[in-house]
C-alpha cells in the first residue's frame, strides 16, 4: 500500500542557494524592494526567503532625470539609472536594520569596470550581515565603448572570476536577456566560478507620446518588466536550468503563487519577486502562503520535488 504523503507546510519551501539557506524560495528582487527596510513596517521581512537590496555602487549615483517610470500593458518600464546610495551609506544606515532580521541579505553590485566589481566585493566580503553579492551584469563597460558585460560570454566571465577572487561569499550572477543566447553567457558565468544564476533582468523598451511625439521617459528607453515578460524569462529560464549544474533563480513577471510555481517547474530553485511589489506590497507573502497551499494541494512533501519537473515529450 503507498503511504500517503503528509501535507505540505512552510519547513518543505526551505532551499539552498550555494552556501545561502533559505526558510523559502521566495525572494525580493534588486531594485523593486528598496533597501528593505522600507517594507519592514507593512510586513514581517522574517518570512521572506532573502531580501536583494537596490543594486549597490562604490559612490552615490544620483541617476537618470525624471520622468523615470511609466506604466504600459501588463508592465512598467523604468529608467531610473541605477540611482543609490553607495555601499559605504548602506552598510552604514541600512544595513543594521536588516541584522534584526532572521533573512539572509543579497548585495546586488554594479560596477563600469572589472576593477569596480572586485573592490565593491573585497569591501563585502568583511562585512557581516551580507550573505551573498548578486552581480549585475547588465551594466556598460565603459574600457569596451560602453557594451554590456552581460551581451558577452568573455566579458562576463571575467566579472565573475574577478568578483571571486575577492570574496569567500556566494556569487549569484544576474543575466540579461538582451542578448543572443543566454545559455552561452549562462555556460560562461558558471564556469568561472557562479554559485547561482538570477535571470531574467529587464527587456529594453520605451514609450512614446504620440500627442507630443516625444518619448516618455527621461533617458528615452528602460527595462520592461512585470507580466509582459514572463513568457520570455520563463523560456530563458528552462533553457538555462539544462545546461548548467548551479542554483538559477527565475525573475521576470511573476505576480501570484503559480506564477512562482511554473518557475519551479521549469528549473528554478528559487524565484525573485519585482514589479508585483508596486502593485501589491503583500505579494511576497502572499506567493508564500500560496506555495506552501500548492504542495498541500497536490500531496508534494517538498518543494526540492517540484523543482525541473516539467514533463515534455
Amino acid at each position: 500500500m503507498v503511504q500517503a504523503l503528509q501535507p505540505a507546510n512552510e519547513s518543505s519551501l526551505n532551499v539552498q542557494i550555494g552556501a545561502i539557506r533559505m526558510k523559502n524560495p521566495v525572494m525580493t528582487a534588486s531594485g523593486t524592494f528598496g533597501y528593505g527596510v522600507e517594507f519592514s513596517e507593512i510586513m514581517d521581512l522574517n518570512r521572506l526567503g532573502g531580501i536583494v537590496v537596490k543594486g549597490l555602487a562604490l559612490a552615490p549615483v544620483p541617476g537618470n532625470p525624471p520622468p523615470r517610470i511609466v506604466e504600459t500593458a501588463c508592465g512598467m518600464l523604468n529608467a531610473i539609472g541605477l540611482e543609490n546610495i553607495g555601499i559605504e551609506a548602506f552598510v552604514k544606515d541600512k544595513l543594521p536594520v536588516l541584522k534584526g532580521f532572521n533573512t539572509p541579505v543579497i548585495a546586488n553590485i554594479y560596477g563600469k569596470s572589472e576593477e569596480e566589481y572586485a573592490l565593491l566585493a573585497r569591501k563585502i566580503d568583511a562585512i557581516e550581515g551580507i550573505d551573498g553579492i548578486e552581480v549585475n551584469i547588465s551594466c556598460p563597460n565603459v574600457k569596451a565603448g560602453g557594451v554590456a558585460f552581460g551581451t558577452d560570454p568573455k566579458t562576463a566571465g571575467q566579472v565573475v572570476e574577478a568578483v571571486k577572487k575577492q570574496t569567500g561569499k556566494p556569487v549569484i550572477v544576474k543575466l540579461s536577456p538582451n542578448v543572443t543566447s543566454v545559455s552561452e553567457i549562462a555556460r560562461s558565468v558558471a564556469s568561472n566560478g557562479a554559485d547561482a544564476i538570477s535571470l531574467i533582468n529587464t527587456i529594453t523598451g520605451m514609450a512614446i507620446d504620440a500627442e507630443t511625439r516625444r518619448p516618455v521617459l527621461g533617458n528615452i528607453t528602460g527595462g520592461l518588466s512585470g507580466p509582459a515578460i514572463k513568457p520570455v524569462a520563463l523560456r530563458m529560464v528552462w533553457e538555462v536550468s539544462r545546461v548548467v549544474d548551479i542554483p538559477v533563480i527565475g525573475i521576470g513577471g511573476i505576480m501570484t503563487a503559480a506564477d512562482a510555481m511554473e518557475f519551479i517547474i521549469a528549473g528554478a530553485t528559487a524565484v525573485q519577486i519585482g514589479t508585483a511589489n508596486f502593485v501589491n506590497p503583500s505579494a511576497c507573502m502572499d506567493i508564500i502562503n500560496g506555495m506552501s497551499a500548492y504542495l498541500s494541494r497536490h500531496n508534494i512533501p517538498h518543494i526540492r520535488n517540484v523543482i525541473g519537473s516539467l514533463a515534455v515529450g
